[in-house]
């Protein structure tokens, strides 16, 4: 049985994550942990904002009252969702800072699923958000970052550059979703121009991949990474979903720098899994 987290922010509470989480728990024996981050500085309201218009301490417990309320009907939602899928779930509630609790708790998970435009403020942000970006870099478990609409996964695209993270990704994708090795799947890789149209690594990686994507295609592009892999996942149906490696800086891979997830975040609207190795 797998252990995945499905991070939610009771304020903004996302379908859509939910949606992908259930869909993703119900392929395999899973436990589904929801964790709702109640940092206990973050409002629906701006404090400065209110204090600065006079609001008196009566009517600051009142805005905090209904904050409270909002998250208690978010977390219910959420339990019903699980129960009616038959699912085996739990709650967790986590009051201090946000980006602390929940790399704290991906330390003790096999997968995290949340919503790639969650910022966790009052403020908004467009991807890739601060959140985010701060998560990724120090992130315990592999991630699924999901859009802000629920697409039924039908297809994958694996990016692929010869390094071992990118491989590690792969791995570690198969290993958590084995539900999807079945679908529709491409495999891309992009070299440098003159480098010619050969697979790295070829001979290994197609003997790897026939045990765990049998049905794979192959797909080799030149020039740049950046531009030839989104362009390429902008031409695919709804229902894809990429999967990449490293986030970190400083990773050998020259194209798994954290500018290549901030990219596909910022252009694409798709599920994208996201494991580096330590």
């Amino acid at each position: 049985m797998k252990k995945i987290v499905v991070v939610f922010d009771g304020l903004r509470f996302s379908d859509s994550t939910l949606r992908y989480a259930i869909s993703v728990a119900r392929q395999q024996p899973s436990h589904l942990v929801g964790l709702f981050l109640d940092d206990f500085t973050y409002n629906s309201f701006s404090m400065y904002k209110i204090l600065k218009a006079g609001a008196t301490n009566a009517e600051i417990r009142e805005l905090e009252a209904k904050d409270e309320r909002i998250r208690e009907i978010s977390a219910r939602h959420f339990e019903q969702a699980c129960q009616e899928a038959g699912l085996n779930y739990s709650v967790h509630h986590d009051r201090n800072i946000a980006i602390q609790e929940i790399l704290r708790e991906s330390i003790y998970a096999d997968l995290l699923i949340i919503d790639m435009d969650e910022t966790l403020a009052t403020d908004e942000d467009v991807p890739p958000t601060r959140f985010i970006r701060d998560l990724l870099t120090d992130v315990q478990c592999p991630v699924i970052l999901v859009p802000p609409k629920y697409q039924e996964i039908k297809k994958l695209v694996l990016l692929y550059d010869g390094e071992p993270s990118s491989v590690y990704a792969i791995k570690m994708f198969s290993y958590l979703m084995p539900g999807l090795q079945h679908l529709q799947t491409d495999v891309i890789s992009v070299n440098d121009p003159g480098d010619g149209m050969h697979l790295p690594d070829n001979r290994l990686m197609k003997e790897f991949m026939k045990r765990h994507f049998p049905q794979a295609t192959y797909k080799v592009f030149q020039g740049r990474p950046e531009y030839e892999i989104t362009n390429f996942l902008q031409q695919q149906p709804a229902g894809t979903l990429a999967v990449l490696g490293a986030y970190r800086r400083g990773m050998v891979s020259r194209w798994f720098r954290p500018s290549m997830a901030d990219e596909l975040m910022e252009k694409l609207a798709m599920p994208l899994f996201i494991a580096h190795n330590k």
